[in-house]
């Protein structure tokens, strides 16, 4: 008996999905599937839903064109929860927005936020991007934007260096505080650059993403 087989759908014939960006983790939105809709979720590539109030299949997309493109199926450990990690052709949100998930259940700022997108390289970016606009007072990213682009290339040169000597003495704790250094300063050179993550996870999804296409929900990897 497959996976497929063994999911909980609730009294309705619901199961509710998380769509996931692959490439960063956002969350990007939450629907629900019956059989029907996983099916031609699986079959189709695309992300397809139960419309609850419509009471009707759709396809994510299919009237604004920022279709999900499924890059990999999981379902949880008590096998009534589906994860879809897919490839987003466009803002996600009906409000134009990436995601869905942008406003904070504590109500302290009314503002979108995208503090519930992505991770942590993701955070990191956003507050890089905003030392650069800003030039706070006393801030070390300030300072790396103030000196220009020499003095970020020469920082990142220099932890470069650090990682590989660090990888020389086989030390673990080491290894890890300089790529550390590393990746920061990494991001720092992409934001002098007005470049993002998200412009380095699209190259790496055009040289891996095909070869990663696999769907586990079914119980078996399909290439």
């Amino acid at each position: 008996m497959g996976t497929l087989d063994n999911l909980q759908f609730d009294e309705k014939g619901l199961i509710p999905a998380v769509i996931q960006d692959w490439r960063d983790g956002t969350v990007l939105m939450v629907g629900f599937m019956n059989r029907e809709a996983l099916d031609k979720t699986l079959e189709t590539k695309s992300v397809h839903f139960w419309s609850r109030t419509r009471q009707k299949l759709w396809e994510k997309g299919e009237t604004s064109g920022n279709r999900l493109s499924v890059r990999e199926v999981f379902v949880d450990c008590d096998q009534d929860t589906i994860l879809v990690k897919a490839d987003p052709m466009g803002p996600t949100c009906h409000t134009g927005e990436r995601a869905c998930f942008f406003t904070s259940v504590d109500g302290k700022t009314e503002e979108k936020s995208q503090e519930a997108h992505g991770a942590l390289l993701e955070s990191i970016s956003r507050t890089i991007e905003n030392r650069k606009a800003t030039r706070q007072s006393g801030s070390y990213v300030a300072s790396l934007f103030e000196g220009g682009q020499d003095r970020i290339l020469k920082k990142v040169a220099e932890e470069a260096a650090e990682v590989i000597l660090a990888s020389k003495t086989g030390k673990r704790d080491e290894i890890v505080h300089e790529v550390a250094d590393l990746l920061f300063h990494t991001l720092v050179m992409l934001g002098y650059h007005d470049l993002t993550l998200q412009d380095v996870y699209a190259e790496l999804g055009k040289r891996f993403g095909q070869s990663g296409l696999r769907t586990k929900v079914e119980g078996r990897e399909k290439p």
